[in-house]
C-alpha cells in the first residue's frame, strides 16, 4: 500500500465524510463569516443529530473556547470519541448553562426538529452574554422552491430527515429572534440549486438503497452514515463516490452562475444588546 494510502485510511471518519460534502463545507464557511473570529469567546455550538463532530473540529481549529452540546444523545459518545471533550445531552427548554455564559451561540440545524421553538430561542437569548452574538442555521421554509417540491414527489418529506416542518425563511428567522429581544445583524445562504440537487441525489440514493446495508437490514438509516460502522457498511460505493467528487464539485460550481444569493439553507447573525 503506497503512503498517501496509509494516510487517507488514518484520517478520522468523520473528516473523511466531511471533505467530500459540498453543503456542510459551505454551511462552515458561512457560519465562521458570520460568526467573526472567536479569539479567546466562550462559545457554543448546539446541534441535533445531523453532525458527527466534523464541524466542531472545524470550530475549534478557527479558535475561541468551545462547549458542545447536542439535543440527540445517539451520536454523542462517537463524538466524544472523535474530539476528545464532553458533548452535553441537551434539552431545548432548558440548557444546563448559566445565564450569560456565552459570547457566541452557533445553532445549526435544530429548529426545524421542534415543535416548539420559542422555549429554545428564549434558552438562547438567556446564555448568551450581553453584547454576545447568536448564528442560527436551518432550511429554507419556502416551499415553492423548485427542489423542495421534487423533494415531496420522490417521498423526501421532512419526516425523512427527522424534521417537524420543511425550515424556515430568512424573516421567519428573524422574527422569532427579535421576540426574545436579540437583534438581526446578518443574514445569509447557502446551498444553492446545483449543491442542494446533487445532495438530494445522494441523500436518496442513501436513504432509497443503502441503508438496510448500511444498518444491516434492522432499522431506517438517516440520509448519511452517522457512525464508523455505517460507513463501513457502504465503503465500496463510498469510494466510488469519492472517485467521482471531483465532477459532483465541478457541477456544484455552476451555481456561480446563477444569479441572487438566495438558497435551500439560511442564515441569521443576532446579537443581545449590552
Amino acid at each position: 500500500m503506497s503512503e498517501p494510502a496509509r494516510n487517507f485510511d488514518r484520517t478520522p471518519w468523520q473528516l473523511r465524510i466531511f471533505s467530500k460534502s459540498l453543503k456542510k463545507r459551505q454551511k462552515l464557511d458561512l457560519l465562521l463569516r458570520m460568526a467573526g473570529p472567536q479569539t479567546d469567546d466562550r462559545c457554543l455550538l448546539l446541534t441535533c443529530g445531523d453532525n458527527n463532530g466534523a464541524l466542531n473540529y472545524h470550530f475549534r481549529t478557527a479558535g475561541g473556547r468551545w462547549t458542545w452540546a447536542d439535543l440527540e444523545a445517539g451520536g454523542i459518545e462517537e463524538m466524544e470519541s472523535f474530539l476528545g471533550e464532553t458533548v452535553h445531552d441537551v434539552r431545548p427548554d432548558r440548557l444546563p448553562f448559566e445565564r450569560g455564559s456565552f459570547d457566541l451561540v452557533v445553532v445549526i440545524d435544530v429548529h426545524e426538529h421542534l415543535d416548539d421553538v420559542e422555549s429554545l430561542n428564549s434558552e438562547l437569548a438567556r446564555v448568551l452574554l450581553s453584547g454576545g452574538r447568536a448564528v442560527v442555521t436551518t432550511p429554507n421554509g419556502n416551499p415553492r422552491l423548485p427542489l423542495a417540491r421534487a423533494k415531496r414527489w420522490i417521498g423526501m418529506t421532512p419526516a425523512v430527515y427527522g424534521h417537524v416542518v420543511q425550515g424556515y425563511s430568512l424573516d421567519e428567522l428573524e422574527s422569532m429572534l427579535e421576540r426574545v429581544g436579540l437583534c438581526p445583524e446578518r443574514r445569509g445562504a447557502y446551498s444553492r440549486f446545483f449543491t442542494e440537487a446533487v445532495e438530494l441525489a445522494i441523500n436518496f440514493a442513501y436513504v432509497r438503497l443503502l441503508s438496510s446495508r448500511a444498518t444491516g437490514g434492522t432499522e431506517q438509516a438517516p440520509i448519511a452514515p452517522d457512525t464508523e460502522e455505517r460507513l463501513r457498511g457502504v465503503e465500496k460505493t463510498y469510494r466510488v463516490y469519492s472517485r467521482f467528487f471531483p465532477l459532483i464539485r465541478l457541477i456544484a460550481s455552476l451555481d456561480k452562475l446563477l444569479p441572487g444569493s438566495g438558497g435551500y439553507a439560511v442564515a441569521v447573525a443576532a446579537s443581545k444588546p449590552r
